[in-house]
């Protein structure tokens, strides 16, 4: 059972009030940001959603979302597209994820993605969750980048330097391990870009607030397509990478 609290905002004092719960709960507002947000700064209720999170087994500071794009932050969305509530939808193109909700409704997160000929797509689950994970480049991740990855060839323990964030979900089909990951950064300028390694990254408080939602063996579907796609379109299903 999923619980996805819905709230809107009504007044001043009331938004003031959303704030302090947000900051508690970690609750996505159904209240779209608006062009007035982003010109006077960003809304009150969005600062806190992404607010630090001093109780950390590693204290997380605030996101700073005074210059990001009000659409990739965490939000309510209407969605009529063909998976079942449960579901989580990766949209590289359009730079989206979204956990698929009752009643024609999902949560959309921001994302960043792979760089160009990185990027999977297919159908997997959730085969393992993490808090504070540990990180080991690739094979591959070392040769591209050997002064940045060589030396954490044995693993990097959790932390805030470690590059999966305060959270980590494994996608397998079946028993395999696909080696793609849904995970925190440590460069949240990244979210809406093509720069990782070919795993989706969020904001640290969305993927905290994603894996709160979601158990082992929740569905995954990753679509790879081009900007502009239409996600809600009726359109083939994606074959494994």
């Amino acid at each position: 059972m999923f619980n996805f609290p819905k709230v809107k905002l009504r007044s001043a004092p009331l938004l003031a009030t959303l704030a302090i719960s947000c900051a508690l709960a970690g609750c996505v507002t159904t209240q779209q940001p608006t062009a007035q947000s982003v010109r006077f700064g960003p809304d009150p209720s969005y600062v806190a959603m992404y607010g630090p999170r001093p109780n950390e087994a590693f204290p997380l500071p605030a996101t700073d979302i005074s210059e990001v794009d009000p659409r990739y932050l965490r939000q309510e969305v209407a969605y009529s597209g063909r998976e079942r509530p449960g579901t989580i939808v990766v949209d590289t193109g359009n730079r989206f994820l979204y956990l698929i909700m009752e009643n024609g409704r999902a949560l959309r997160y921001g994302i960043g993605v792979g760089a160009e000929g990185m990027l999977w797509s297919g159908r997997a689950r959730v085969g393992r969750k993490a808090s504070w994970p540990r990180w080991t480049p690739t094979a591959d991740m070392i040769r591209r980048d050997p002064k940045r990855n060589r030396p954490w060839a044995g693993g990097m323990p959790g932390g805030l330097g470690n590059p999966l964030g305060p959270r980590a979900l494994y996608l397998y089909q079946g028993d395999t391990d696909t080696m793609y990951r849904l995970h925190g950064t440590t460069e949240p300028w990244s979210i809406g870009e093509a720069v990782s390694s070919g795993c989706i990254r969020l904001f640290n408080q969305d993927i905290i607030d994603l894996f709160n939602r979601v158990p082992v063996g929740t569905p995954v579907v990753v679509l790879n397509h081009a900007p502009g796609f239409d996600l809600m379109a009726e359109a083939p299903r994606p074959t494994a990478g």
